[in-house]
């Protein structure tokens, strides 16, 4: 019966052929043909085969104990193609490798002044290293450190010490003009809670009437909930929405900010989130430190301002705060493709290793060095932040899978596995492969795919690994550059299956 599956398989491959010349020639090039499916996917869906490249090597143990590949299909492996978010793999694993999966980002607080009865009579200076993850939660155990210094009150204003990181790595450039969109944030030594507003939008349980809610908590921002609850489909919900962030009218200051909803919203949404970037760093961070110090009890003699300095020789260090850990964070880089914590990553190698001000380029440098020590050559390498936000970064799809392999051999191995998307189970790979896993739901191993995703408009990649249901572990590493990349998710997914269900069988070998 799989022997006439297969006869089918590449009588369908053959009508191909007949219509597409290149199928053919794909089909018999490399080590092993690329399999039906997924040569019939590209066709339908109009991307030419010189649009993608795809590599699978098999990963196994030698009997010195060291992970070695196999080349299973190999097709235009050492073109440099833009990579998207795939690129994250060689940042995170350079930075675990590097850094230590341990290593923690310290925040340090300063004053010029000093402690009286409870209450510090001076300014308070915060030194960021680059921690990509200072949310609200970590902000409030910084608050609780400060009053465990017999703080109650503070007579003083913000400073803020952003000097680890060169000046123009902090500008506001995007590729698509989006600068609203929390992935498009910069990076900032400071950064707090991804500089990003999320409103929680949703139908109250109880009621007919908009729960809306919001975080992080801000000092000097009010909310005025206009939406309208109509009877639709919760699809394209945003589209009906209007928002506005203005100073309030009539306000004696201009720190007071009006964050405005109005439109409609469907009463079938159950919940959603509304993410915004429209405040400047400074008074984000300003206003999030303000209330969370006033959320942990704390108070101000008056409203404190928020300004860029550096850290006075004179000044008092008051606590160093040290963040999550880096193995934590590298699960939110990877699982999630969080592009503003893989730039700070990368420019937090550069500080680390060759001093302030960081700067891309300098990080740029720590991992050529790093992919020179671990013996890899990678010719057409381009990196330009780290993340894979970028129409300029390239990589080689072979180039991945020798950094998948290298990853193998490396003490921090299953740090930087884990925190690979699971198909059908978790980040960006969440609602992929559902079907095709519900296949070996009766095996009592079964298999899985641990992939990084990468998409840009004309491109989707990915990057990670695959164990089949007879136990093989394949690197697999494919992209596609073209404006049809978008209807490639199927090729993928086709390739990703192949593995899973094991592979190439030994009488395909060319």
């Amino acid at each position: 019966m799989k022997q006439a599956i297969h006869r089918l398989a590449y009588l369908f491959l053959a009508i191909l052929w007949i219509g597409n010349p290149l199928i053919a020639h794909a089909a018999k090039s490399g080590n092993l043909v690329i399999p039906p499916a997924i040569a019939g996917s590209l066709e339908r869906n109009q991307i030419p085969l010189d649009a993608i490249s795809i590599s699978v090597t098999e990963i196994e143990q030698s009997k010195s104990g060291k992970y070695e590949a196999k080349t299973i299909l190999d097709w235009r492996a050492t073109e440099a193609m833009n990579p998207a978010s795939t690129m994250k793999v060689l940042t995170t694993l350079a930075g675990l490798d590097i850094l230590g999966p341990q290593y923690r980002w310290r925040t340090k607080v300063f004053t010029d002044g000093f402690i009286r009865k409870g209450t510090l009579k001076g300014n308070l200076y915060l030194q960021g290293s680059g921690d990509p993850k200072m949310i609200p939660e970590e902000l409030a155990k910084l608050m609780k450190n400060l009053q465990a210094l017999g703080i109650q009150k503070i007579d003083g204003n913000l400073l803020f010490d952003r000097s680890a990181f060169a000046p123009n790595v902090m500008e506001h450039n995007t590729i698509d003009g989006e600068s609203l969109r929390a992935y498009n944030v910069p990076p900032d030594p400071l950064l707090y809670a991804f500089r990003t507003l999320s409103f929680q939008i949703g139908k109250s349980r109880t009621a007919d009437f908009i729960d809306l809610s919001y975080t992080p908590a801000l000092s000097q921002l009010k909310v005025v909930n206009q939406m309208q609850l109509v009877d639709r489909s919760c699809d394209s919900w945003k589209s009906n929405i209007r928002f506005s962030l203005e100073p309030e009218t009539g306000s004696n200051t201009d720190r007071l900010l009006t964050a405005q909803f109005s439109g409609v919203f469907p009463s079938s949404c159950k919940g959603v989130d509304y993410n915004v970037v429209a405040l400047d760093a400074n008074t984000f961070l300003t206003q999030g430190f303000t209330a969370a110090w006033e959320l942990a009890g704390g108070t101000w003699a008056k409203p404190p301002t928020g300004k860029d300095a550096v850290v006075p020789i004179a000044a008092r260090l008051l606590l160093q705060f040290e963040g999550i850990n880096l193995a934590e964070d590298v699960q939110d880089i990877n699982k999630y493709s969080n592009n503003v914590m893989a730039r700070q990553l990368l420019l937090t190698l550069a500080l680390e290793k060759m001093g302030k001000p960081a700067t891309t380029s300098n990080g740029e440098l720590v991992i050529q060095g790093w992919l020179k020590q671990n013996s890899l050559e990678f010719p057409g390498l381009v990196i330009e932040n780290g993340s894979g936000l970028s129409r300029n970064e390239a990589i080689s799809a072979g180039q991945m899978n020798q950094l998948l392999l290298t990853a193998h051999n490396l003490p921090i191995k299953e740090v930087f596995y884990n925190s690979l998307p699971i198909a059908g189970a978790d980040g960006t790979m969440r609602n992929r492969l559902m079907t095709q896993l519900r296949k070996f739901l009766h095996l009592k191993k079964k298999p899985e795919a641990r992939i990084k995703t990468g998409s840009l408009a004309d491109v989707r990649a990915i990057a990670g690994y695959v164990v089949s249901k007879s136990g093989k572990m394949y690197a697999v590493s494919s992209f596609i550059n073209h404006p049809n990349a978008w209807r490639g998710l199927d090729a993928h997914d086709q390739l990703l299956s192949w593995l899973l269900e094991g592979g190439p069988e030994p009488k395909q070998a060319r």
